[in-house]
């Protein structure tokens, strides 16, 4: 009898801005996708692969972007607003909500980069409504408490995922 081992599907979900700036805070380094992206591949079936970001045009941005396309990643991006108040919009929040829900109907495993607790909601309802496993990776202090309790598994961002 030959047994055909199921490969876990897994789709991945960064957001860029948030791991950017909570990895420049904790330990003023950046994190490191290529090392990221093997290890959470290995042995599992790539349905997706998105990192969301803000689009402010300039070149250094650019090539970073075209790093992450060269990893496998598709890039989501939106147009960096400059609101009157000086203050700054570019949030990616509902486009990743909106994502990981249409993910889930392919994918086993979902796994999100981000620190921000407004997911804690849709990471609980992946695992209770859709029966998903979600991973969570995040600066330990960085990341709220919610999120690290609706996910399955808390994977802080740690040395060997920094370069």
């Amino acid at each position: 009898m030959s047994h055909t081992r199921i490969m876990e599907k897994v789709a991945i979900f960064v957001d860029v801005q948030n791991v950017y700036y909570t990895c420049r805070q904790a330990y003023c380094g950046n994190f490191d996708y290529n090392a990221f992206w093997a290890r959470v591949t290995a042995g599992r079936q790539l349905v997706a692969a998105y990192a969301y970001a803000v689009d402010r045009g300039d070149d250094k941005q650019r090539q970073f972007q075209n790093i992450l396309r060269a990893i496998g990643f598709e890039i989501r991006l939106k147009p960096f607003i400059q609101r009157a108040d000086g203050s700054a919009k570019g949030d990616w929040d509902v486009g990743i909500t909106i994502d990981m829900l249409e993910s889930a109907a392919e994918a086993d495993t979902l796994v999100l980069v981000s620190g921000d607790g407004d997911f804690a909601i849709l990471v609980d309802k992946l695992r209770r409504g859709y029966g998903r496993r979600v991973e969570v990776y995040g600066i330990p202090k960085l990341t709220a408490k919610a999120l690290m309790d609706a996910a399955n598994e808390f994977i802080p961002i740690e040395r060997e995922l920094l370069l």
